[in-house]
């Protein structure tokens, strides 16, 4: 019975579906995070009678025919890349970004990452670098005798010297954008790959035409919203309850064929 295996499609798909959102969901506290969707696609049919075929002698045609749609399939999972709202947390080396871009992280294997969360802190050497310790991408040293340190819109960073009136510059930021956002790869630890899909970072300066600035002091919020969500999640559940209602009506009409005595 073709039910059955439809009906287990669909039942798989809505696990795909819950799966997704119980991510989006453990990650509503995560810096930069943007929310994903699953989209699904109709599965191929079978053609009990094909439209479009001669039905008789005269010339007449099928006008619709008989499809049978034998269920679902997962079509991608995407990520939204909608601005999260920006969280002020008076940290001198958290930065988020408004608007367009990301950070660019240099991995331990030569690699350049890319990521929206800018909570970044000092190596031992007095780098800007990640939570995890990966450097921030260009390199930018804080000098010891800093007291202070100011980092513009522009993505200008400058040390404000223990002596010194004027602040010195120190290095500056860039951020990185891509033709198809949600082409990246998402590799964990907030950060995101390069693909084929996503075609080649164009980096520039913080406030460019088609990119973001700075804030600093401020943190990205993840785009989650919570009651989108929830509401998500029961239609995903009510979905999966009535694809098992399926497999069990198709059950009891295999159950009374059975009993069928000649």
């Amino acid at each position: 019975m073709r039910a059955l295996r439809t009906a287990a499609s669909g039942m798989a798909a809505q696990q795909l579906n819950v799966e997704v959102i119980s991510n989006n969901i453990a990650n509503m506290n995560t810096v930069g995070y943007k929310r994903q969707r699953a989209e699904f696609q109709d599965l191929m049919y079978q053609n009990v009678e094909r439209m479009g075929a001669q039905s008789s002698s005269a010339g007449t045609v099928v006008p619709t025919g008989i499809q049978v749609g034998l269920g679902v399939k997962a079509g991608s999972v995407y990520r939204i890349t909608e601005q999260g709202t920006p969280s002020r947390t008076d940290n001198q080396y958290d930065v988020a970004i408004d608007g367009h871009g990301y950070f660019q992280v240099t991995l331990p294997s030569g690699e350049i990452g890319y990521t929206r969360a800018g909570n970044f802190s000092l190596s031992p050497e007095g780098t800007i670098v990640t939570e995890d310790g990966y450097a921030v991408e260009p390199a930018i040293t804080i000098p010891q005798n800093a007291v202070d340190v100011i980092i513009s819109k522009t993505g200008e960073v400058s040390a404000k010297i223990d002596g010194q009136v004027a602040p010195q510059v120190v290095g500056q930021l860039e951020i990185a954008n891509f033709f198809n956002e949600a082409g990246l790869e998402a590799i964990g630890d907030n950060l995101l790959m390069e693909t084929a899909a996503s075609g080649p970072s164009n980096v520039a300066a913080p406030g460019q035409p088609g990119f973001g600035q700075l804030l600093q002091g401020y943190t990205e919020s993840s785009n989650v919203d919570a009651v989108s969500e929830i509401s998500s999640l029961i239609v995903a559940q009510r979905a999966y309850e009535m694809n098992s209602k399926v497999i069990s009506t198709a059950d009891s009409m295999m159950s009374v064929a059975n009993q069928v005595k000649n």
